[in-house]
């Protein structure tokens, strides 16, 4: 490796995941240069003189070994390989959707997957702990058809005790892939209409009533959420959740993100699906990831 943590703590490695967040990724897309990144390196990382002419290509795969160290993941790295071995190994950007803090309730699933059904992913990383697990899967329960909670070893015995048995388990191994523990059992019929009308916009719960063949309510913007409850509350969940997912697999789908991810790294991956682009900012975004560190190191002065 070409460069350390300058401390590989919990606390420098929530530093260190900053270097994937959207406002980092935000920064390269429009401008093609980082001063937050720049800091960010200068702050959390120990770069050898010899790598400062790498790219940041190089430097993202890199620091996301940081990020995957065992003992002490961070939840990126758990998004990195649900991204890798689920959405982008299993499924097609043509047909499924895949959302980051998909909020339903007072809850926020880690990752949201809507496909030909709809599927929560809880992280339990070796950071966290379970206290909430209990309440966040009776919430993801009420909206998703399929829900799965992502963990190490050290809480597999943990969540195994306190899921529901038709809560899957996967485990991301040593290895970095995520093996099964147990598969979820998919039950559209225990879900609440109206939680799922809390969880989407109102310009998809009208298109799903109109897939359905139900009129929507003509009201005042004021009015139309009270109108839309009333309606939903009598829909049978098994046909509403058919016609939401087909809806939601198209309204937050990012087939445009196709062109991009081969020009990044599979690093980084993760970190667009919760960074819209438009064309122009997935150009910039790929030429600015192939400029030096130690340009980036010059952004921050």
């Amino acid at each position: 490796m070409s460069f350390t943590a300058k401390i590989l703590d919990k606390y420098q490695q929530t530093a260190i995941a900053r270097l994937f967040s959207s406002a980092v990724v935000k920064e390269l897309a429009q401008k093609g240069y980082s001063p937050l990144l720049g800091r960010l390196i200068s702050e959390t990382l120990e770069v050898k003189k010899s790598a400062l002419s790498l790219t940041l290509f190089d430097l993202y795969q890199n620091a996301f070994l940081l990020l995957r160290q065992r003992d002490n993941r961070h939840e990126y790295a758990y998004k990195a390989a649900i991204t890798k071995g689920i959405m982008l190994g299993r499924h097609s950007l043509n047909t499924a959707a895949m959302v980051n803090e998909f909020r339903v309730g007072q809850c926020k699933a880690d990752v949201a997957i809507f496909n030909g059904t709809s599927t929560a992913y809880e992280i339990k990383s070796e950071r966290d702990s379970l206290n909430r697990l209990e309440n966040q899967l009776i919430t993801y329960r009420e909206f998703f058809a399929k829900v799965y909670v992502v963990t190490g070893e050290p809480h597999l015995s943990g969540v195994e005790k306190n899921a529901p048995e038709d809560v899957g388990i996967l485990c991301l191994n040593k290895r970095h892939s995520i093996s099964v523990v147990r598969e979820a059992i998919e039950d559209p019929s225990r879900l609440k209409p109206i939680t799922i009308l809390d969880a989407i916009q109102t310009r998809e719960a009208i298109l799903i009533l109109e897939d359905i063949g139900i009129e929507p309510p003509k009201l005042a913007n004021t009015q139309m959420r009270a109108g839309l409850m009333e309606i939903f509350s009598a829909l049978d969940p098994t046909i509403l959740h058919k016609y939401a997912v087909k809806t939601l697999r198209e309204s937050r789908r990012s087939k445009e993100l196709g062109n991009i991810l081969p020009l990044i790294p599979p690093s980084l991956q993760a970190a667009l699906f919760s960074t819209p682009l438009n064309k122009k900012e997935q150009e910039t975004l790929a030429v600015s990831i192939q400029k030096t560190i130690r340009e980036a190191l010059d952004w921050a002065r």
